[in-house]
């Protein structure tokens, strides 16, 4: 059988070529490059634009040329005042005037400093340039200084008449130069204006032209940010349209998914059908008196069918990997007894090719290990198969020791080591995918799907172990499985009389629903060969037909039957208003052997689950299991009350001790409310626990039961919250028949139990 291929995603867009993509980086480089110089050359505009501003507004001439006509204003005053002093009607000899003099002095001292500021060093370096104004203004300094030893705080000479005209006189010869100087103060202070006018008109004409730069820049990094916006936009739509495409091929992929899984269902059953049949009367037909050609004859025949079923298990086993669907089961084995099995399967392989098989075992090995014993045998079976395989000459050995593990573990190391072909470098690399075979020109000679080492690399790892590969090409290879050491519980006495092997049952009087002619021939020649009566029909409503009018020990049910499949069957059984046959074991009869199929057997009310082809071992060991070795008639008094399940023991009504620690949190009134609450609410729980057992919803039947599990817990009813818990964990595996007796367990409980809480004083008794 070819494998799915799921359906191809549509095709996304191309990438650009690579040529484009380094042409389009250069661009982007060349423009950002550019980008960056204009930058810089704006920056240092501007900042040049701001000395220039700063140098031709520099306030020291403003200072020089105001303080030039305030020297002058000063000098005035000073003369009017001077004037008033030295007047020539005060009779000589005769003191100033108090009140001039005052006004002399202050004019004075007001003109001194302004004659003083000028003298600072910023103006007199502004003056440096101008000999005129340089001759002034120390023509007035030396006047002021002279002044000053009369007029100042400190005077030193007197103020006498000669002095006052004499420095009238100079005052008078002051005037003139004075007057020229605060007129080239003012034209200078005009040029000055002029000059600054110009360069603001300057600076404002340079920074138009860099505001329109600016604006400039600011489009062509719109137009690129525009761009980019566009790019962005369309790759985002892009990548939604592939997201959309994705999510539309990974639904299409879980729909295929899906159909395989049902594919192989179905296939699992038709095609482990006609090999039910066919090795079933291979194995009937091995004990018939055949002579020797026909023996030769039968044992490839036999063959075949063992390797074309092996194949079918490798696909059946990939697909449940793949789906997640495989589970282990680990159980306590014992390991040696294993490993003996195991090379006593695979010697007669090794002898046919004339090769030494050898089993070593460690001393410190333990007795019992935790492991799935079906699964560790099936790697140690494809791992020595292939050292057999692809071996010709030497030994094949099987080494089992202890190691170290991880966080002080241990760990078991089972290492294959042959002398065969061995494995090169490039096959070692493809070794474990999916139909790779270690030598493709020997793969026709030797066989096989390609799948056996997938599926054990896959297996270990399951086991949280793992496998690995040593080898060189002409000197054989070393396969080596490790898996952590979980050490099994050891075995009680009753597990271990359980062990041992029990006579078959009495003669049982069994119903096999079968639609296929063979099967019927196969399953008819096993049972009379273990001495039961059998009885057949070919679909469904034939079983439930028969199952009415007549009492059966046990009911072998095929699923896939026409015109009424083993579920349906299997439901209306249990549906029949007589409680013996309603209750009579079915066993689920299929090829089909995933664990949904198990699931739904259970649900619907079946017993067992057995898979074809069914051997007489397992038949064998299915009837001990139901019947033991006791009378195989089922001596059921139909009044006598069902035996409940584990877990569904009545036990005590109440648990005192949770009741008791209840009341020492609330009020004594306030747990009342909450029992008779409860049991209100009980006739509407059993109607939905009914009706969840009546449709098949085990998953609706395990919530309801864990609700009313734990408030029964709470409030200490203990033979509640037993039943409960039994219906919670039997909801998926108990028959339909054993969870709808827990259902009227329950119900009966609850009148019980609010009797005996009556009884307790914990709710008021019943009004008559």
């Amino acid at each position: 059988m070819p494998p799915t291929e799921p359906p191809k995603p549509p095709a996304a867009a191309p990438p650009p070529a690579p040529g484009t993509v380094r042409a389009r980086i250069g661009w982007l480089g060349i423009v950002g490059f550019g980008l960056l110089i204009a930058l810089l050359g704006v920056v240092f505009v501007q900042a040049r634009q701001s000395m220039l501003l700063e140098q031709s507004v520099a306030a020291d001439d403003d200072v020089l040329v105001v303080g030039v006509l305030q020297s002058e204003l000063n000098f005035h005053q000073l003369r009017a005042a001077w004037r008033e002093l030295a007047d020539p009607r005060r009779p000589e000899g005769a003191p100033p005037d108090a009140q001039a003099l005052a006004r002399v002095r202050e004019r004075f001292t007001a003109w001194q400093a302004g004659v003083d500021k000028l003298e600072a060093p910023p103006q007199r370096a502004l003056l440096a340039d101008d000999a005129v104004a340089r001759a002034t203004l120390q023509t007035q300094a030396r006047f002021a200084t002279r002044a000053a030893l009369s007029l100042g705080p400190a005077p030193s000479l007197p103020l006498d008449a000669a002095f006052v005209q004499a420095g009238l006189r100079e005052l008078d010869q002051l005037e003139a130069p004075l007057r020229a100087l605060s007129a080239r103060a003012s034209a200078h202070l005009a040029e000055q204006a002029q000059l600054r006018a110009e360069a603001v008109r300057g600076q404002n004409r340079l920074r138009f032209s860099l505001t329109a730069f600016l604006a400039g820049l600011t489009a062509a990094f719109a137009l690129v940010a525009l761009h980019q916006v566009r790019q962005l936009r369309q790759r985002r739509e892009a990548l939604e349209a592939l997201a959309r495409s994705l999510a539309q091929a990974r639904h299409d992929a879980e729909a295929a998914s899906r159909a395989k899984s049902a594919f192989l269902a179905n296939m699992s059953h038709e095609i482990r059908t006609p090999f039910h049949g066919l090795m079933g009367m291979l194995s009937l037909l091995r004990e018939t008196g055949l002579n020797p050609k026909q023996i030769d004859y039968l044992r490839t025949a036999t063959e075949s069918a063992d390797h074309l079923l092996v194949i079918l298990n490798d696909i059946l086993d990939m697909s449940q990997l793949e789906s997640g669907r495989l589970t282990l089961a680990p159980t306590s084995l014992d390991l040696r007894a294993l490993l003996r099995e195991v090379e006593a399967l695979m010697r007669p392989q090794a002898m046919a090719k004339q090769l030494s098989l050898h089993v070593d075992t460690a001393p410190e090995l333990p007795e019992r290990v935790m492991a799935d014993a079906t699964r560790l045998k099936q790697i140690l079976f494809n791992l020595l198969a292939n050292a057999i395989k692809f071996s010709d000459r030497g030994e094949v050995v099987l080494d089992v020791r202890l190691r170290p593990g991880a966080e002080g573990a241990q760990d078991l190391i089972f290492s294959v080591t042959d002398h065969g072909i061995g494995i090169d470098e490039a096959t070692m690399t493809q070794l474990f995918n999916r139909f790779a075979q270690g030598d493709s020109s020997r793969s026709r000679r030797h066989g096989g799907t390609g799948l056996g080492l997938e599926i054990s690399r896959n297996l270990a790892r399951l086991m949280h172990g793992d496998i690995t590969v040593t080898s060189r090409p002409g000197e054989g290879s070393r396969f080596v499985l490790t898996l952590p050491l979980v050490a099994a519980p050891p075995m009680s006495l009753p597990a271990q009389r359980e062990a041992q092997p029990e006579p078959a049952p009495r003669r049982l009087r069994l119903l096999v629903a079968e639609d296929h002619a063979v099967n019927r021939q196969y399953l008819a020649a096993l049972l009379e060969g273990q001495g039961h009566e059998a009885h057949y029909v070919a679909n469904g409503l034939e079983a439930v037909e028969a199952v009415r009018r007549e009492a059966y020990d046990l009911v072998l049910m095929d699923l896939h039957m026409p015109r009424m499949d083993g579920v349906a069957a299997t439901r209306s059984i249990r549906n029949l208003p007589d409680a013996e046959r309603s209750t009579v074991p079915v066993i689920a009869l299929t090829a089909d052997a995933f664990d949904d199929t198990r699931d739904r057997c259970l649900v619907a009310g079946m017993n067992d689950f057995l898979t074809k082809p069914v051997s007489p071992a397992k038949l064998g060991t299915l009837l001990r299991q139901f019947f033991g070795t006791g009378q195989p008639g089922r001596p059921l008094d139909p009044d006598a009350p069902p035996r409940p399940p584990p877990g569904a023991e009545a036990g005590p009504l109440l648990d005192e001790a949770a009741i008791a620690a209840a009341l020492q949190g609330m009020p004594r009134e306030r747990f009342a409310a909450l029992l008779a609450a409860f049991l209100e609410q009980g006739p509407q729980t059993v109607q939905h626990l009914r009706a969840a057992v009546r449709d098949a919803q085990p998953l609706e039947l395990r919530v309801n039961a864990h609700a009313v599990k734990g408030a029964a817990l709470n409030l200490g009813l203990g033979a509640l919250a037993n039943t409960a818990q039994a219906l919670q964990e039997g909801a998926a595996h108990l028959p339909a028949h054993e969870v709808a007796r827990l259902v009227q367990r329950y119900e009966d409980q609850l009148q019980a139990t609010r009797r005996a809480l009556q009884n307790a004083g914990l709710l008021p008794p019943a009004r008559r």
